[in-house]
């Protein structure tokens, strides 16, 4: 199934998964032909749940390297990936 299809019938319809991202119905169409935009891949993985991913969206985009890659909520309230260094190296 079309990774855009199955993401309009997780969601209720196109015009759902338009209205919720914002954009209209006739841009979720010509996803259905083209490529979603990347950063539309994103919402449209979160509007679904997860039942969509990006990378059934866009298999071309390296998306584990994105995947893996810690930002400072994962890593703690206020912590930067690099502070841990810095506290070990103040002790």
């Amino acid at each position: 199934m079309d990774a855009i299809k199955k993401a309009c019938d997780a969601v209720g319809s196109q015009k759902c998964l338009a209205s919720m991202l914002g954009v209209t119905s006739g841009a979720v169409s010509q996803w259905e032909v083209g490529k979603v935009p990347i950063e539309r891949c994103i919402e449209i993985e979160k509007a679904t749940s997860g039942a969509v991913r990006c990378e059934e969206l866009r298999p071309d985009v390296d998306w584990a390297y994105l995947r893996a890659t810690n930002c400072p909520a994962e890593i703690g309230a206020g912590e930067t990936a690099h502070e841990p260094e810095r506290q070990a190296s103040h002790a």
